[in-house]
């Protein structure tokens, strides 16, 4: 049987919460984990229509990108817009689960499934986001406790790191010491050296459980005082962050590229603009799923020939090509996201191949007509 634990499991190894920014909403909104799960549907928002498309398919679970409740809220009561939608879910039986900044930050995550819908080949992310901060612990213990220490360490959340869990390093070891009072480590002069078989351990642990891991040493160590070290993992650039950067297949001109863009995604009102030289030769591209001006200059500093994004402003773009910045191509916002309802779908399918799962084909970008003169 498989239950939506099993599901939200999944979604967290693929995009873990940790990589979410502090301002975000991800994870379950509603659900009960314990319950069993036969249909998944995926897509970007959680509107009406994508509801009621979740309960007519009878699905259990509900997957998308935007959260439904982000900012503070004070009510879900069925009065309410989001609140009804809430209620509609509940009274069916289906789950409603999030995953939004972090499977931005992820790798493969929501940028790569753009850049691969457009036939870029990734080099790297646009914004590097550094490994998560980590201790590394070296503990002595006696070698009759040395498993009892470390289940209790891994209890605390230490040892976990990749597809591993329960991970140590142990090395025999001696300690050598004078006592200079009566110690527990057994009887004989007070002066005279002594000897303890030991193991070296270590372990690494999130920098977030160091309180939980050190509480858990000093409860299992037989010693009423541990000797222990703690070392801080530098916090190193890795292949996780927001955007991505890469090249295309061969060099074409912006107006080509619009065009390979347009291509590429679902169609929708907003459509595809760019600013720059229509004729001006691009390679190298930056892409951000979803608002991205914030990080025009940053695009600019990596020196691309081209950035994709939506939602981008009229006054933040003309200062940035004042100021030389590359060339710039618009979507809309929901198409640059789609493409990784088919990337979370994959995931879930790999993870959980009993599962039925579809993508919503519904656009659930808000802007419905666009007019020409």
């Amino acid at each position: 049987m498989t239950t939506l634990a099993d599901l939200i499991g999944a979604l967290d190894a693929a995009y873990p919460p940790a990589l979410a920014e502090p301002w975000d909403s991800v994870g379950l909104v509603c659900g009960d984990p314990a319950e069993e799960l036969t249909r998944v549907l995926f897509a970007v928002d959680a509107t009406a229509a994508v509801v009621d498309e979740a309960i007519d398919w009878r699905a259990q679970a509900l997957v998308v990108h935007h959260p439904l409740l982000l900012r503070g809220v004070d009510t879900v009561a069925a009065s309410t817009p989001k609140g009804a939608l809430l209620h509609r879910l509940i009274r069916s039986g289906c789950a409603l689960f999030t995953a939004h900044t972090n499977a931005d930050s992820a790798d493969p995550g929501v940028s790569d499934a753009l850049a691969a819908a457009i036939g870029l080949t990734v080099t790297g992310p646009l914004d590097a986001k550094p490994e998560a901060p980590a201790d590394n612990w070296v503990i002595q213990v006696p070698r009759t406790h040395t498993d009892a220490v470390l289940a209790a360490l891994f209890a605390a959340g230490a040892g976990a790191g990749g597809h591993c869990c329960d991970r140590a390093l142990r090395v025999p070891a001696t300690e050598q010491f004078r006592p200079i009072a009566e110690t527990a480590h057994g009887q004989g002069s007070l002066t005279e050296l002594r000897y303890v078989e030991e193991d070296r351990i270590e372990v690494s642990a999130p920098r977030s459980a160091r309180s939980a891991v050190l509480t858990a040493l000093r409860a299992s160590h037989p010693g009423e005082d541990p000797v222990y070290h703690i070392g801080e993992r530098a916090e190193l650039p890795s292949s996780l962050g927001i955007g991505r950067v890469g090249t295309l297949p061969q060099p074409e001109t912006l107006r080509a590229f619009a065009d390979r863009v347009a291509r590429a995604l679902p169609s929708t009102a907003w459509g595809v603009r760019a600013a720059g030289d229509p004729d001006r030769t691009v390679y190298t591209v930056a892409v951000c799923g979803g608002a991205g001006d914030s990080y025009l200059s940053r695009a600019t500093g990596l020196g691309v020939d081209v950035y994709l994004t939506s939602d981008l402003r009229h006054h933040p773009v003309d200062e940035h090509l004042r100021k030389g910045g590359p060339a710039v191509v618009d979507a809309a916002h929901w198409a640059t996201e789609f493409p990784w309802c088919a990337q979370a779908e994959a995931v879930v399918r790999t993870a959980l191949p009993g599962l039925e799962t579809r993508v919503s084909t519904l656009r659930t970008d808000p802007w419905t007509v666009r007019a020409s003169g």
